[in-house]
């Protein structure tokens, strides 16, 4: 029995060794291919739309820049988008590997990202989002990740289940480094990808998501992603909580069902380009009108963050940035969910409130905002714990509104899972 435990006992060091190593340089280099991506974004949103153009980081926000724009600017560069789009993911589906998505990575079958075609498909995304594309950008960070910690991995020769684990733990650092919320990365790694909290999982997806963050600083600073005033709760925000959480969970519920179809329906040939390219000028056409519609939803969602979006407004945007989600998804295009998601979550919510106000004590626009957003996110991306720490770290609430907040994602995942189950047949 002792000797085979000093038999055992070098290799487990060893392979600890190994893996310890890999999580570190996993986290290093999530961090800096998220603060990349998002520098580069950055970068192409200010020279697209004409904004500080010297600064990659300037005083303007995105929303601010567009709005600033000459109408036909924001026609023409969302024509560009659609040129990119369609002929961009028409080269990745017809002359590239085929995709392997992170979820199907860690699914334990073995699954291996293709790196040129990964690359390529995430870059796609930086670059469509930038220039006015609605989708969003958190995908990505996760996915080019993911692909680098893949090969880490197996460079170091760790074994299935171990890569796999990194793979996940990548995705995570990714999202972790883009948007600065080292815990809703480690969350998002565990509940969303792992679908477990072993020592095994934790320990890694930890380590990689906080290192990610800090490295990120460097071009990113460390700063929130959203700007939140002093609010307060009131009895009126917690009845509201509990009682909307089931309109959240309902429209959540037709997001992922639309965007599932969408996405089913989308061609794969050389029809992404007139798609793309008919669809993404609609969108530019509508931004003279509206131009908050462009970009991933982060510029009217801090609008409604500081109650400066009207009922009338938000649903307007609602309808039409639901409209233009869906229709990009069917063009073709690729993206994220997360922020769009979280402001329709928040553009509903403003109506909901403003329907309530009529009956009951008014309510802040801003808490309702926040917790719209949250639900909404909770379910639409079945994912409720990490929705409510994402949205902690996204706009560093105070704790009080840890109390509405979790009334209305209970109440909207559950009313999700209800519909789910009975969309699949079961009682």
């Amino acid at each position: 029995m002792t000797t085979d435990n000093n038999t055992m006992a070098p290799a487990t060091r060893s392979s600890l060794t190994r893996l310890a190593c890999v999580a570190v340089l996993t986290g290093v280099v999530a961090g800096l291919g998220g603060m990349g991506l998002a520098l580069l974004l950055h970068f192409i949103q200010h020279v697209g739309f004409g904004y500080d153009m010297y600064q990659w980081h300037g005083a303007k926000s995105f929303l601010e820049g567009v709005s600033a724009t000459t109408p036909v600017r924001r026609v023409a560069v969302l024509g560009l988008c659609g040129l990119v789009a369609g002929g961009g993911w028409w080269i990745v589906y017809g002359f590239c590997k085929p995709l392997v998505s992170i979820r199907k990575a860690v699914s334990g079958g073995g699954h291996e990202m293709p790196f040129w075609a990964t690359i390529l498909h995430a870059l796609l995304q930086i670059v469509t989002v930038a220039l006015g594309s609605p989708l969003g950008r958190e995908v990505a960070p996760r996915e080019l990740a993911a692909v680098l910690a893949g090969k880490l991995a197996r460079a170091a020769r760790l074994t299935v289940e171990e890569t796999r684990v990194m793979v996940a733990c990548a995705a995570g650092a990714g999202l972790a480094a883009v948007y600065n919320v080292p815990v809703g990365g480690m969350l998002f790694t565990l509940e969303a990808l792992l679908g477990s909290f072993r020592v095994a999982s934790l320990l890694p997806a930890m380590t990689t998501s906080v290192i990610a963050a800090m490295v990120a600083w460097i071009g990113l600073g460390d700063v929130s992603p959203y700007v939140l005033p002093q609010l307060a709760i009131s009895p009126s925000l917690v009845a509201w909580s509990a009682t909307m959480g089931p309109l959240f969970g309902a429209a959540a519920f037709g997001f992922s069902k639309s965007s599932a179809l969408a996405r089913g329906h989308a061609p794969r040939d050389w029809r992404l380009v007139p798609s793309c390219l008919i669809l993404f000028t609609a969108l530019g056409g509508a931004s003279v009108y509206y131009p908050a519609l462009l970009g991933n939803g982060k510029g009217p969602l801090q609008l409604s963050l500081f109650s400066d979006m009207t009922a009338g407004l938000a649903a307007v945007l609602f309808t039409l940035k639901f409209v233009f989600i869906m229709g990009s998804l069917r063009a073709g295009a690729e993206g994220g969910l997360l922020t769009p998601g979280m402001t329709l979550g928040a553009m509903l919510a403003t109506v909901a409130g403003s329907v309530w106000g009529l009956a009951f004590p008014a309510i802040e626009p801003a808490s309702l905002a926040i917790i719209g957003a949250g639900a909404f996110l909770a379910s639409s991306m079945n994912m409720p714990v990490t929705a409510v720490v994402l949205v902690f770290e996204f706009t560093r609430f105070n704790h009080d509104f840890f109390y509405p907040m979790l009334l209305a994602v209970a109440g909207s995942y559950a009313t999700y899972t209800w519909l789910a189950r009975r969309g699949a047949g079961r009682p």
